[in-house]
């Protein structure tokens, strides 16, 4: 909205007519736009959850302190999802094709969630929203990605190469003479299922060609692609959700990350430095970016120990689906595993410890675990509060703030160790 006024104004006299020609100008005024909507709005939010008694139900799972937290307001994903769709409007380019993904995924997974909460919270259901349902809607989201990657005329990229230019020039005695100088140019846009392969310099992967080079069955293969990675990264990152600001400060560095990369990308120059793929239009990408970092650090305001609010589905699912399509959008979708590391170990801790369970159950007629507890977290939260004196009311409440701040901070420092390598892969190539 504001964006569309900025361009208005160019053809006036006034001051800072050209502020909103300059993709740092309207990051900047999105992240500190964003931060003050979490922080300023999130009291009022949490007082009117508390007042409407809309609180988190907790199922005992045996940790220590754990039921103190029953009743704590839920459904705190509303405020990062205001704090992300205003700055955008405001600020981004809504005619940009990136940036209409991206608000498409926040209202279609913020939904989704919402949805869930309510059930739980409003219909005293524990098991919220059906699995099932939760899926379709993932799977849904997947296919309207993929098919908008396929279809769109405004998402291409754009090969790079260096041409000879050759001009005459004419010095003061009046002699001329030729110089010659290589120029980077851009070749035509193409219509692609290509991603970058970290790590390997001048090798993508084409999709099409795992199915035969056919280009119909290679987007048809990257819409599954596409399902896969949003369900699998939605999943993660609500696994996550299970400490005090776990999810919300393991967030931050994946999505400044996300969002540095789509900047380069969306660069000529640096995107041939760095020899990364050239997407046109994504440069856009970092408004979004911005606003949800500014979103996730002013709810960790709130959210972190003890918290004041939980965000709930509508908050974890969001966040997942955001950063996976984030990453589809500027083609570094084979960067998750190592950028979402945190997510992807939380993952695998339940499918390891429920498959061996089942495992366990069928051969030795009593099911066995490997960890504690799952998810990850889970399991060194038990193992830390195991012994402790539990008459003491006072003492448990000490040790478990201990434990779960020392939990919450070292999974941070792992994500920002993720994200420094992630970065350290665009010198790599």
């Amino acid at each position: 909205m504001l964006y569309e006024l900025f361009s208005y104004l160019k053809n006036t006299d006034l001051p800072g007519k050209d502020l909103g020609n300059f993709l740092s100008f309207r990051a900047g005024a999105a992240i500190i736009l964003s931060l003050l909507i979490t922080i300023f709005f999130g009291k009022y939010v949490i007082r009117i959850l508390r007042r409407k008694q809309i609180g988190e139900d907790i199922r005992d799972l045996g940790l220590e302190g754990q039921l103190q937290k029953k009743g704590t307001p839920t459904m705190g994903g509303l405020i990062i999802l205001l704090a992300i769709l205003v700055p955008v409007l405001l600020f981004g380019d809504l005619s940009n094709i990136y940036i209409q993904l991206m608000l498409i995924t926040t209202l279609w997974l913020g939904f989704i969630g919402g949805l869930d909460d309510y059930i739980k919270v409003f219909r005293h259901k524990k098991e919220g929203l059906n699995g099932r349902f939760k899926v379709f809607g993932q799977v849904g989201l997947g296919i309207i990605v993929g098919t908008t990657m396929w279809l769109s005329g405004d998402i291409v990229i754009q090969e790079k190469e260096l041409a000879t230019t050759t001009y005459e020039v004419t010095d003061e005695s009046g002699e001329t003479r030729t110089i010659e100088e290589e120029v980077l140019v851009q070749k035509a846009e193409k219509k692609t299922t290509e991603t970058s392969i970290p790590f390997f310099k001048n090798t993508r992967l084409n999709y099409k060609d795992i199915v035969g080079g056919n280009d119909t069955i290679g987007w048809l293969f990257y819409i599954l692609v596409a399902i896969f990675i949003i369900t699998a990264v939605s999943n993660g990152a609500n696994l996550t959700d299970g400490i005090d600001g776990l999810l919300t400060g393991v967030s931050i560095p994946i999505v400044m990350v996300l969002g540095v990369l789509a900047y380069l990308s969306g660069h000529i120059i640096y995107s041939d430095y760095l020899n990364i793929m050239y997407i046109p239009y994504s440069a856009e990408l970092i408004v979004f970016a911005t606003a949800f970092a500014g979103a996730l650090v002013g709810f960790l305001w709130y959210n972190s120990f003890p918290a004041q609010i939980f965000m709930g589905d509508t908050g974890s699912l969001t966040i997942g689906g955001i950063i996976a399509v984030f990453a589809l959008c500027i083609r570094k979708e084979l960067l998750l595993p190592l950028l979402c590391g945190v997510f992807l170990v939380e993952a695998l801790s339940v499918m390891i410890q429920v498959s061996y369970f089942k495992y366990t159950k069928r051969k030795y007629g009593e099911g066995r675990r490997i960890f504690l507890m799952s998810p990850l977290h889970h399991h060194y939260q038990k193992r830390a509060t195991l012994g402790i004196d539990t008459s003491k009311d006072k003492i448990v409440e000490c040790e478990i703030s201990k434990y779960e701040n020392k939990i919450t901070i070292r999974f941070i420092i792992i994500s920002l160790l993720l994200a420094a390598l992630t970065l350290v892969t665009l010198k790599i190539q």
